[in-house]
Protein backbone atom coordinates (compact mmCIF):
# COMPACT_ATOMS: atom_id res chain seq x y z
CA UNK A 1 0.00 0.00 0.00
CA UNK A 2 1.24 3.38 -0.67
CA UNK A 3 0.84 6.53 1.55
CA UNK A 4 0.72 9.47 -0.38
CA UNK A 5 2.07 13.10 1.45
CA UNK A 6 -1.30 14.66 1.65
CA UNK A 7 -2.25 11.63 4.11
CA UNK A 8 0.91 11.58 6.22
CA UNK A 9 0.61 15.69 6.29
CA UNK A 10 -3.07 17.08 6.55
CA UNK A 11 -4.92 15.06 8.04
CA UNK A 12 -2.52 14.84 10.97
CA UNK A 13 -2.21 18.82 11.35
CA UNK A 14 -6.22 18.87 11.66
CA UNK A 15 -6.40 16.07 14.27
CA UNK A 16 -3.99 17.65 16.14
CA UNK A 17 -5.16 21.39 15.68
CA UNK A 18 -8.53 19.91 16.35
CA UNK A 19 -7.28 18.66 19.51
CA UNK A 20 -4.94 21.74 20.62
CA UNK A 21 -8.35 23.86 20.21
CA UNK A 22 -10.65 21.23 22.27
CA UNK A 23 -8.04 21.62 25.07
CA UNK A 24 -8.13 25.44 25.01
CA UNK A 25 -11.86 24.91 25.31
CA UNK A 26 -11.18 23.33 28.65
CA UNK A 27 -8.43 25.89 29.89
CA UNK A 28 -11.05 28.50 28.81
CA UNK A 29 -14.13 26.83 30.51
CA UNK A 30 -11.81 26.28 34.04
CA UNK A 31 -10.33 30.21 33.70
CA UNK A 32 -13.91 31.19 33.36
CA UNK A 33 -14.87 28.93 36.35
CA UNK A 34 -12.36 29.93 38.52
CA UNK A 35 -12.23 33.34 37.39
CA UNK A 36 -8.58 32.87 36.78
CA UNK A 37 -6.72 35.47 35.09
CA UNK A 38 -6.18 34.01 31.67
CA UNK A 39 -2.50 36.48 30.89
CA UNK A 40 -0.99 34.55 34.00
CA UNK A 41 -1.74 31.19 31.61
CA UNK A 42 -0.79 33.08 28.02
CA UNK A 43 2.32 34.64 29.37
CA UNK A 44 3.73 31.20 31.17
CA UNK A 45 6.81 29.61 29.58
CA UNK A 46 8.27 26.61 31.25
CA UNK A 47 11.70 28.38 30.95
CA UNK A 48 13.24 31.56 30.30
CA UNK A 49 14.60 30.81 27.17
CA UNK A 50 11.57 29.28 25.86
CA UNK A 51 8.71 31.12 24.06
CA UNK A 52 5.73 31.79 26.08
CA UNK A 53 2.04 29.82 25.96
CA UNK A 54 0.48 32.04 23.29
CA UNK A 55 3.50 31.94 21.05
CA UNK A 56 3.65 28.22 21.30
CA UNK A 57 0.17 28.08 19.95
CA UNK A 58 0.74 30.70 17.02
CA UNK A 59 3.77 29.11 15.97
CA UNK A 60 1.75 25.45 16.17
CA UNK A 61 -0.52 26.88 13.92
CA UNK A 62 1.94 28.79 11.61
CA UNK A 63 3.83 25.44 10.91
CA UNK A 64 0.81 23.32 10.25
CA UNK A 65 -0.60 26.05 7.65
CA UNK A 66 3.05 26.84 6.38
CA UNK A 67 3.87 23.12 6.30
CA UNK A 68 0.71 22.74 4.25
CA UNK A 69 0.82 25.62 2.13
CA UNK A 70 4.35 24.78 1.01
CA UNK A 71 3.55 21.18 0.22
CA UNK A 72 0.73 22.74 -2.27
CA UNK A 73 3.13 25.16 -3.76
CA UNK A 74 0.57 27.74 -1.98
CA UNK A 75 1.56 31.01 -0.19
CA UNK A 76 1.09 30.34 3.71
CA UNK A 77 -1.34 32.60 4.76
CA UNK A 78 0.19 35.93 7.40
CA UNK A 79 -1.47 36.13 10.59
CA UNK A 80 -0.59 38.99 12.78
CA UNK A 81 -0.11 37.37 16.14
CA UNK A 82 -1.94 39.29 18.31
CA UNK A 83 -4.01 36.97 20.22
CA UNK A 84 -4.47 38.46 23.57
CA UNK A 85 -6.98 35.48 25.14
CA UNK A 86 -7.91 32.02 24.99
CA UNK A 87 -10.68 32.90 22.70
CA UNK A 88 -8.04 34.73 20.22
CA UNK A 89 -6.28 31.52 20.42
CA UNK A 90 -9.30 29.01 19.83
CA UNK A 91 -10.26 31.27 16.68
CA UNK A 92 -6.88 31.40 15.56
CA UNK A 93 -6.30 27.41 15.65
CA UNK A 94 -10.60 27.22 14.09
CA UNK A 95 -8.50 29.54 11.65
CA UNK A 96 -5.78 27.36 10.72
CA UNK A 97 -8.07 24.58 10.48
CA UNK A 98 -10.46 25.90 7.76
CA UNK A 99 -7.46 27.16 5.91
CA UNK A 100 -6.21 23.19 5.78
CA UNK A 101 -9.49 21.96 5.07
CA UNK A 102 -9.07 24.18 1.72
CA UNK A 103 -6.12 22.20 0.47
CA UNK A 104 -6.82 18.81 -1.72
CA UNK A 105 -4.92 15.64 -1.55
CA UNK A 106 -3.94 16.41 -5.30
CA UNK A 107 -2.18 19.93 -4.47
CA UNK A 108 0.21 17.98 -2.10
CA UNK A 109 0.34 14.23 -3.42
CA UNK A 110 3.57 13.79 -5.44
CA UNK A 111 5.53 16.92 -3.73
CA UNK A 112 8.53 14.38 -2.05
CA UNK A 113 11.40 15.81 -4.56
CA UNK A 114 9.86 19.27 -4.50
CA UNK A 115 12.39 22.00 -3.06
CA UNK A 116 10.80 23.92 0.07
CA UNK A 117 13.27 26.75 0.63
CA UNK A 118 12.69 28.20 3.59
CA UNK A 119 14.22 31.84 4.87
CA UNK A 120 15.69 31.57 8.29
CA UNK A 121 16.90 34.40 9.90
CA UNK A 122 20.31 35.37 7.65
CA UNK A 123 20.02 31.97 5.46
CA UNK A 124 18.18 29.97 2.95
CA UNK A 125 17.45 26.50 3.59
CA UNK A 126 16.58 23.85 0.94
CA UNK A 127 14.66 20.54 1.64
CA UNK A 128 12.81 17.92 -0.70
CA UNK A 129 9.36 18.04 0.34
CA UNK A 130 9.37 14.70 1.94
CA UNK A 131 12.62 15.73 4.32
CA UNK A 132 11.05 19.01 4.78
CA UNK A 133 7.42 17.29 6.37
CA UNK A 134 9.55 14.86 7.91
CA UNK A 135 12.50 16.64 9.28
CA UNK A 136 11.21 20.24 9.67
CA UNK A 137 7.53 21.00 9.20
CA UNK A 138 5.73 18.30 11.80
CA UNK A 139 8.89 17.69 14.33
CA UNK A 140 8.49 21.85 14.60
CA UNK A 141 4.54 21.23 14.73
CA UNK A 142 4.61 18.46 17.77
CA UNK A 143 7.14 20.49 19.10
CA UNK A 144 4.89 23.02 19.78
CA UNK A 145 1.91 21.91 20.45
CA UNK A 146 3.44 19.37 23.06
CA UNK A 147 4.87 22.25 24.52
CA UNK A 148 1.44 23.85 24.72
CA UNK A 149 -0.49 20.94 26.44
CA UNK A 150 2.44 20.67 28.88
CA UNK A 151 1.68 24.19 29.58
CA UNK A 152 -1.88 23.95 29.64
CA UNK A 153 -1.95 20.56 32.07
CA UNK A 154 1.09 22.48 34.63
CA UNK A 155 -1.77 25.36 34.96
CA UNK A 156 -4.41 22.83 36.15
CA UNK A 157 -6.28 22.25 32.94
CA UNK A 158 -7.84 18.66 33.31
CA UNK A 159 -6.77 16.96 29.56
CA UNK A 160 -5.14 14.02 28.61
CA UNK A 161 -3.70 12.26 25.47
CA UNK A 162 -6.77 11.51 24.20
CA UNK A 163 -7.70 15.36 24.13
CA UNK A 164 -3.87 16.00 22.62
CA UNK A 165 -4.38 13.56 20.09
CA UNK A 166 -7.71 15.12 19.44
CA UNK A 167 -9.93 12.25 20.78
CA UNK A 168 -11.24 13.68 23.38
Amino acid sequence: MTISMYQVSLPIYVRQLNGLAGCLKKAQALYTEKKYDESALLGFRLFPDMFNFCKQVQVATDQAKAGAARLAGLEPPKYEDNEKSLADLIARVEKTIAFLNTIKPEQVDGSEDKTITLKMRDREVSFQGLQFLLNQSMPNFYFHTTTAYSIMRHHGVEIGKKDFKGEG
